[in-house]
């Protein structure tokens, strides 16, 4: 058996490296979609916030936060329950309207507005 020399190491531990980066990479790639394909359609919890809600039910945020009269500029990150307490409602109520706007959002009725234009931007 051949000996290595000290050049053929080093290309040999240059591979290994980009080898585990690329492995990583792919990794953090692949979690996410692995992730939402177990979590599509989850039941609406209160430990929940808008923008996981319409990840998990595929519509957009901005009819979340229409339904909960919400602006949707700046993304309100607080979870559910904090919403309906801030709104004086039940979490079975802010479930209710949540479902009612995603049912909407979806085929067959037709597809939801975009969202409304930002009045700091200009046209």
């Amino acid at each position: 058996m051949k000996k290595f020399g000290w050049k053929q190491w080093v290309v040999a531990l240059a591979f290994l490296v980009s080898l585990s980066v690329a492995i990583f990479f792919v990794v953090r790639a692949v979690r996410p979609i692995i992730y939402w394909h177990y979590h599509q359609d989850e039941p609406i919890r209160g430990w929940m916030n808008i923008g996981y809600v319409a990840h998990s039910y595929h519509v957009p945020p901005h009819v979340l936060y229409l339904a909960l009269a919400l602006p949707h500029k700046p993304p309100d990150k607080r979870p559910l329950r904090e919403i309906a307490k801030a709104q004086n409602r039940s979490m079975d109520e802010i479930r209710s309207l949540l479902l009612d706007a995603i049912v909407h959002a979806r085929p067959p009725y037709p597809p939801p507005p975009p969202p409304p234009p930002d009045p700091g931007s200009s046209p």
